[in-house]
């Protein structure tokens, strides 16, 4: 296994002492209560009020300012108290912020995560383990009976699609702007696939980046009506067109353009599939390119990150995707998304590392 620096040094040898370590078990124990019990000191705005105030809050004055009985509030601040998000002051009984708590509040992916995790995740990962051992996403059937979550995203609530998008937005967002220069200033691209494309946000930064660009978006149906829907009227939206495609569909061809075709892009994609149907897709967007063609696959590859909490959420997302997406995908290494790649007849040319929030762009050629 190839570990970046810091999760070699995270991962690799023993971090804590006997007592650290019975901590984290019994933090783990109550792991679920934890989650809701901080996602409520957010949403009642406790932790707010904390930070606002010059000298901390006692439980009188945050019951006051929240109108919250004092039972819940005492509840809820003794529990975080154990978790760690506040601190008090045992003479004044003033309660104030610790640094777990101020990333609660202003670390705006953890306030993504959590959005994600509420209303996504939680319900479904009680069905975790049927989900491991049947290889389905069982999590799944507490919103619908689609195979997959994509199949049922655009019916999925309003709030489940909005944290949903909000979640896989967040992430690829942050890498835009450095995969715009390596796209169209490295490589001069102006004929694109992009493959999965959602609501076509990536293609609407494209035709805004350059001028000459022609997108065309490979999705589900029902997913490029909603991508027509989010781009009419829009910049640049005369230059993105969609196909309709199953790419499950082991003989659903991608189109050949004709005069060629630059690229083909992939972003937080083909996380969405197994090793098996990876390799499926790129073997049929291989018969799509040319010697010139570039596959640009974008994902967040877990074990190349500079930082451990991002490998930390990436390999709890991997669960997500048993559960709830798919039951048969994760959030892949270095290793597994290159032996995908060559098993499909293509060589990696160049990986661009920690883009954005973490984000790897491995640049792909026929082999």
């Amino acid at each position: 296994m190839n570990l970046s620096e810091a999760l070699k040094a995270k991962y690799t040898k023993e971090q804590q002492t006997a007592k650290e370590a019975q901590r984290l078990a019994e933090f783990i124990a109550w792991g679920p209560v934890v989650f809701q019990a901080s996602r409520l000191m957010l949403k009642f705005g406790i932790l707010d009020l904390i930070r606002d105030s010059k000298e901390g809050l006692t439980r009188a004055e945050i019951v006051e300012k929240t109108k919250l009985s004092d039972y819940a509030v005492k509840c809820l601040l003794e529990a975080s108290l154990c978790i760690g998000t506040v601190l008090v002051d045992p003479e004044s009984e003033r309660f104030t912020l610790s640094k777990a708590g101020w990333f609660l509040i202003n670390d705006r992916a953890t306030r993504v995560n959590i959005d994600f995790n509420h209303d996504v995740n939680y319900e479904g990962w009680f069905h975790l383990e049927e989900s491991l051992l049947n290889g389905k996403p069982e999590g799944l059937k507490h919103f619908g009976s689609w195979p997959t979550v994509y199949e049922g995203l655009s019916s999925l609530p309003a709030q489940v699609q909005k944290s949903w998008f909000g979640f896989d937005n967040f992430y690829s967002d942050s890498s835009f702007p450095d995969a715009l220069k390596i796209i169209f200033d490295e490589h001069h691209v102006r004929s694109l696939y992009d493959v999965g494309g959602n609501t076509g946000k990536w293609a609407l930064q494209c035709v805004g980046y350059d001028k000459d660009v022609e997108v065309t978006i490979l999705d589900l149906p029902q997913q490029i009506k909603m991508m027509e829907a989010n781009v009419a009227g829009k910049e640049g939206a005369a230059r993105i067109g969609g196909h309709g495609i199953n790419l499950l569909d082991p003989s659903a061809k991608f189109p050949k353009r004709e005069g060629g075709l630059d690229a083909i892009w992939m972003s937080q994609f083909l996380d969405c599939f197994s090793m098996e149907e990876i390799v499926g897709i790129l073997s049929r967007a291989k018969e799509a390119m040319g010697a010139e063609t570039r596959v640009y696959i974008m994902e967040t590859l877990w074990d190349r990150q500079r930082f451990e909490p991002a490998a930390f959420c990436l390999t709890m997302t991997s669960l997500y995707f048993s559960a709830i997406a798919n039951g048969n995908s994760k959030m892949y290494n270095t290793e597994d998304m290159t032996k995908c790649v060559e098993a499909a007849g293509l060589e990696v040319e160049r990986i661009h590392d920690h883009l954005g929030q973490g984000h790897s762009i491995m640049v792909c050629k026929l082999r």
